[in-house]
């Protein structure tokens, strides 16, 4: 993956436009604050896609008073490799919670190794 697509903001905006098929900026960053359950700084918002421009992975153009997105091919082939490379992942993890103990003895289980109050938080309030 290139250096670039490891912001996870650049990832969903990659995201979001490839469901939609293009965006204007302002719907954009809506989206991603809806998703985030927060209000996006609207410089480093825009200066985001204007780096992912420059890298040509998103490609703007103007349309009345804003700006509407799109993926490039390179934009849309880093979203799909690194959807098929997280889906792996996460396929890995559901085959390997199919069947959590089966490689696993007793000490090797985290939890064995913990006091019976470790975690809880009426140990912390005695005192």
């Amino acid at each position: 993956m290139t250096k670039w697509f490891h912001s996870g903001r650049r990832r969903d905006c990659c995201a979001l436009i490839y469901e939609a098929g293009e965006l204007r900026a302002q719907s954009l960053k809506s989206r991603l604050e809806t998703h985030y359950d927060e209000r996006l700084d609207p410089q480093s918002f825009y200066a985001t896609l204007t780096a992912m421009v420059e890298a040509g992975y998103l490609a703007r153009r103007a349309e009345g008073l804003g700006d509407v997105y799109t993926l490039t091919d390179a934009g849309e082939a880093a979203l799909l490799d690194h959807y098929e490379w997280l889906s792996e992942r996460v396929e890995a993890g559901t085959v390997r919670l199919d069947c959590p103990d089966a490689d696993r003895s007793d000490a090797d289980r985290p939890d064995d190794h913990l006091p019976d109050d470790a975690g809880s938080d009426d140990a912390d309030l005695k005192g």
